[in-house]
């Protein structure tokens, strides 16, 4: 049965119910194109040999990189995004043999994955380049050979920032540096994103020390804004390849949607649709969005097929071998499907697949096409289905299908100013080479901001030659590229360590009283101790969960930028949140049964927010309508969060809220009206509140149809119930909500 043939089976079955929509795309032609100057003799004898000729977009990177200019490559999944990069970093080592390259990959299993695919290259050409893996799995036996021998090195962020220190090692391989590919980029974003932002700016630092002065090539999933993105990671502009020449074999993408037919399970329906795509004989993946669910959705297929041995689990936390196992048996067909976390969604070769399944939306639409670009990669015709959950995202997209098809992608955002990261990344700047005046200009402004107090604190040390590291320790220790905090709390049951968790984390999951999932395995806290950052837990089979109370409050520093929309400003700047924990609800079956009193100092932090005031008359206004004015500020900035992620990339967790009747601010800048701020959820700023301010139109226009184009009537968790709400959603008014979106957009659209 062909995609088109299942994706008809589909709408016909007895769930048509539960189709909100059928996109179907036709295919393309390929676009081939002639290098501007002929390939050397090694590698155009390895194309002709294999037949392969050159999409456009595969000869315009490698003309770029040719003249020396960074590139950013945005093409879709299966569009020979490897060999448009791989292509010229061969040509460099043919042209020069002296010259290196380094890969940068977010995972090892990725790294791991192109380590094959050079391997077969270097056979095919007869070339010298011994490619190599480094990280943290490299047996120090072979490191030093690596060092002395690779001319194509494997790496990730983690060991990146663990090897620089000790650079001098790497002088032969820094010295020659021609390329630094930096592949699946759009995961570095946020705070996470800062951090490999700072680090690329660090090693940059240390590749001119030793007379390297690569071209970085970025190739990521497609974005709003590619080219700024790439500046902010990189420091450096970059040429943007986004139109792609591969050949695309037409698609059925379906969006179905499970509540449509009442009280279904996203789960199960997931489960059925990729049991029928196997039936039917099409190879399928299905994306779970945990560990957990695709377990359980591979452990249900596997009943309901007559032969269970067609289908297999993926996720993280498997052997190695494990997993290569199961890519094999994708590739070679012995497997038909395949339930996995998004550990499959980057892009490791397992073949040409005919369908893709995705349980719930994964947070993004460049995610949700990089898994559905999974299918259909030899160029024939696939399928894909996403099957929605009740969140907002989810059911939106169910509701306004062209809003998905036909909007630009979300922009990537991170803020490698953020003092908070980039203190630790100057003290591991410091250890490396000693930090001079130059290193603004990789720095910026917040070099000279800090000097003095690393100074005061006895961090970093002046010297003739520049600012060096004193600290205790060896700084890269400090820094966690994820962005955890060092204020960490254990968690321990029966002796034995269960997890940690930051503060903020803590407070919110492992207070005195709270019930815990791990390993699916249900703890009560029996005790918080905060001296010690240590949190005491039982495991317990209980009938209920819990959840925090908690109110929040801001103070906003001095607007250091203000965007003007019509006749209303969104002002950013430095903000102080601060976080009382009164309680927790105990909620059984979805009903709040108990409250229990905490007592905990309150948390406060410093970030980045927006804000904007309403006119003074809007609460009377609202009230004469028979509205509550407090309900619907609530209400419209639970829905404008809840919408960020369709125009940002991020999650709703990564943002908070704060609405107030009466606003207090310096200056004269609203005191006394109605307000609403969003501010971003990490110590510093991640860069997401500050481009939210600038597309607040764009945003509040999403949040209205979001409201008010849900069927509930009074508000529900598909609107303007937030899970994170720490006033149990208390006051919420969705007619209100959607009168002062409306009051938002007027003043937005008045000149």
């Amino acid at each position: 049965m062909t995609a088109e043939d299942a994706a008809t089976a589909i709408a016909q079955d007895a769930q048509a119910a539960c189709i909100a929509h059928i996109e179907r795309m036709p295919g393309r032609a390929a676009e081939y194109a002639i290098p501007s100057r002929p390939l050397p003799e090694p590698l155009a004898g390895w194309l002709a040999r294999e037949g392969i000729r050159l999409y456009t977009h595969q000869v315009r990177a490698l003309d770029t990189v040719r003249e020396g200019r960074d590139l950013v490559l945005t093409t879709p999944t299966a569009s020979g995004k490897t060999l448009a990069f791989t292509l010229p970093v061969l040509e460099a080592l043919v042209r020069n043999p002296a010259a290196t390259a380094l890969y940068l990959y977010p995972t090892k299993a990725l790294a791991n994955d192109q380590l094959r695919v050079l391997l077969s290259a270097e056979a095919a050409t007869c070339l010298s380049i011994a490619p190599a893996v480094y990280d943290g799995d490299t047996p120090a036996s072979r490191r030093p050979g690596i060092r002395q021998r690779s001319r194509i090195v494997l790496s990730n962020p983690y060991e990146l920032h663990q090897v620089l220190p000790w650079h001098a090692k790497w002088h032969r391989f820094l010295a020659g540096l021609q390329v630094v590919v930096v592949d699946e980029a759009h995961r570095y974003r946020g705070v996470f994103g800062a951090n490999i932002a700072l680090l690329l700016r660090r090693f940059q630092r240390v590749c001119r020390h030793h007379g390297g002065n690569p071209v970085f090539v970025l190739s990521t999933a497609t974005l709003a804004n590619p080219e700024e993105f790439a500046a902010t990671l990189t420091g450096r502009s970059a040429v943007l390849i986004g139109e792609s020449g591969a050949p695309q074999g037409s698609r059925e993408f379906v969006l179905y949607n499970p509540s449509a037919a009442g009280a279904r399970s996203t789960l199960t329906d997931a489960k059925r649709l990729f049991v029928d795509c196997v039936d039917r004989g099409l190879q399928t993946l299905c994306f779970a969005p945990s560990r957990k669910s695709a377990e359980l959705i591979g452990a249900w297929a596997r009943e309901g097929l007559a032969d269970p041995d067609l289908v297999a689990t993926y996720r993280a936390g498997y052997l190695a071998e494990e997993r290569r196992g199961i890519e094999r048996g994708l590739k070679e067909g012995r497997l038909r499907g395949v339930v996995t976390t998004n550990a499959l969604e980057l892009g490791i070769d397992v073949g040409g697949l005919d369908a893709v399944v995705i349980a719930g939306y994964p947070g993004s639409v460049s995610a949700t096409w990089q898994q559905a670009g999974r299918a259909g990669r030899t160029g024939g015709p696939s399928l894909a289905v996403l099957v929605a959950n009740e969140g907002p995202l989810d059911q939106y997209y169910m509701r306004h299908p062209a809003a998905f098809f036909g909007r630009p992608h979300e922009h990537a955002c991170l803020d490698p100013s953020n003092p908070a990261v980039l203190a630790g990344h100057l003290l591991c700047a410091a250890a490396e080479l000693p930090l001079t005046d130059a290193d603004q200009a990789l720095f910026g402004e917040g070099l000279a901001a800090l000097l003095g107090p690393l100074r005061d604190h006895h961090l970093l040390r002046a010297t003739p030659y520049g600012h060096v590291y004193c600290g205790p320790g060896r700084a890269v220790a400090a820094v966690d590229l994820a962005g955890g905090a060092e204020d960490r709390f254990t968690v321990v049951a029966d002796g034995h360590l269960l997890e940690t968790l930051d503060r903020d984390h803590a407070y919110r999951e492992a207070h005195s009283g709270a019930v815990l999932l791990h390993q699916a395995e249900t703890y009560r806290v029996t005790a918080m101790d905060l001296a010690a950052r240590e949190c005491t837990a039982e495991a317990i089979e209980v009938d209920y969960q819990t959840a925090p109370l908690f109110s929040t409050a801001i103070t906003p520093g001095t607007p250091d930028e203000e965007h003007r929309h019509g006749a209303f400003t969104v002002r950013t700047g430095e903000v102080t949140v601060v976080q009382e924990f009164g309680g927790y609800r105990i909620r059984r079956y979805g009903e709040t049964v108990a409250v229990i009193p905490l007592d905990l100092p309150p948390l406060s932090f410093e970030t980045t927010g927006c804000w904007w005031t309403f006119p003074p008359g809007l609460p009377a206004a609202l009230t004469a309508a028979g509205l509550d004015p407090a309900g619907a500020l609530h209400g419209a900035e639970h829905a404008l969060i809840a919408c960020l992620p369709i125009h940002l990339l991020c999650d709703r967790a990564d943002l908070g809220g704060f609405s107030t009747l009466q606003f207090s601010s310096p200056g004269a800048n609203g005191d006394g009206c109605p307000a609403i701020c969003v501010y971003d959820g990490a110590t510093g700023g991640a860069g997401l509140a500050r481009t939210a301010a600038a597309l607040l139109p764009e945003v509040a226009a999403t949040a209205r149809a979001l409201v008010a184009d849900c069927p509930c009537e009074d508000g529900c968790p598909s609107c303007i119930y937030s899970p994170k709400c720490g006033n149990d959603n208390q006051p919420l008014d969705k007619a209100g909500a959607v009168a002062v979106l409306d009051e938002l957009l007027r003043l937005s659209a008045t000149h």
